[in-house]
């Protein structure tokens, strides 16, 4: 029976909710909030309590939900909303911006530009927390669509360029070129073409990566398929084994800073172009606090020759 009387709704739970109805799965529920699946079924269990009705119905793997259920994941998505609205109205309202943010990022940002961008933050504006988790790019838009981040780093390939959720909005942070890293005296130095790598044993991430199907396409325009002898998702990883002799890959500006021993930078006479980006909900555009954050990362990205300010399409 329903608790109408005494029922009190948990945004926590909610949010819950709202996962569950938008990937259909405890599993992948869980996956997109960090949380374990038991955990987000034991609370999707209290939040039925909470209601006192049926809100799930279990179809093999996948859980679906009720009527009722469909009609409070409806409401939820409003009142998570609201609750959103109500905080940056309150930032707004605040002379001195206190606030806790939780930023996507991947290895080379997090290297290459956060330690000067939030050090430089913290001492004009200590009020602002950015707190990181790391994700594959290609997944960090998905998780500020969905409210698990504030904003995150994204890449745009030049010859590539990605799908993009109209709900989301990017503000350009650096553009960087893609250099050839070989092992020491394995090329001339100076700089090369993309084709005279072709005869060379590759070192790449997986086709389902941004990078790796970005660095595939750059290969074929220039006339050939790279020979993939290891795929490896980490950079740092592919460069260990560029510097053991096993190989070439391609790597970025921001990613120079992963660089170990025994490997030569190599530039590109067209190089590959890609656009970092901070992406961020439509309806955060206004928050000032995201606003200092874009400025202290932006003005790290021009301090590394790196700067870009023109708008994405």
């Amino acid at each position: 029976m329903l608790n109408l009387d005494r029922m009190e709704l948990s945004l926590h739970r909610l949010r819950m909710l709202r996962e569950l109805n938008r990937r259909g799965t405890v599993t992948a529920a869980a996956v997109a909030l960090h949380y374990t699946a038991s955990a987000v079924s034991q609370q999707l269990a209290q939040l039925e309590r909470d209601v006192g009705a049926k809100l799930f119905e279990r179809l093999g793997r996948r859980v679906q939900l009720t009527e009722l259920g469909m009609l409070l994941a409806e409401h939820a998505e409003e009142i998570l909303g609201s609750v959103e609205r109500a905080t940056m109205a309150l930032e707004e309202a605040q002379e001195a911006v206190t606030v806790r943010l939780t930023a996507g990022v991947w290895a080379s940002v997090a290297s290459g530009l956060l330690p000067s961008a939030l050090t430089a933050l913290a001492a004009e504006h200590p009020g602002i927390q950015v707190r990181t988790r790391e994700l594959a790019p290609e997944d960090t838009a998905d998780a500020v669509r969905d409210g698990t981040l504030d904003f995150s780093f994204v890449i745009d390939y030049s010859d590539t360029p990605m799908p993009w959720d109209p709900g989301l909005e990017r503000a350009v942070i650096a553009v960087e070129r893609l250099h050839a890293a070989v092992p020491t005296g394995a090329v001339p130095s100076g700089t090369m073409s993309l084709l005279e790598l072709a005869e060379h044993p590759w070192i790449l991430a997986s086709p389902r990566s941004h990078f790796g199907r970005a660095v595939r396409v750059a290969c074929q325009r220039s006339g050939f398929d790279p020979k993939i002898n290891h795929e490896v998702g980490e950079q740092a990883t592919a460069l260990a084994m560029v510097g053991a002799g096993l190989g070439v890959t391609l790597v970025s500006d921001l990613g120079l800073t992963l660089l170990p021993p025994g490997v030569d930078v190599v530039a590109l006479n067209n190089p590959v172009m890609r656009t970092v980006a901070i992406a961020y909900r439509t309806t955060a555009a206004r928050r000032p606090s995201l606003q200092l954050v874009i400025d202290a990362v932006r003005a790290a990205a021009a301090e590394l020759g790196l700067g870009a300010r023109s708008p994405l399409p």
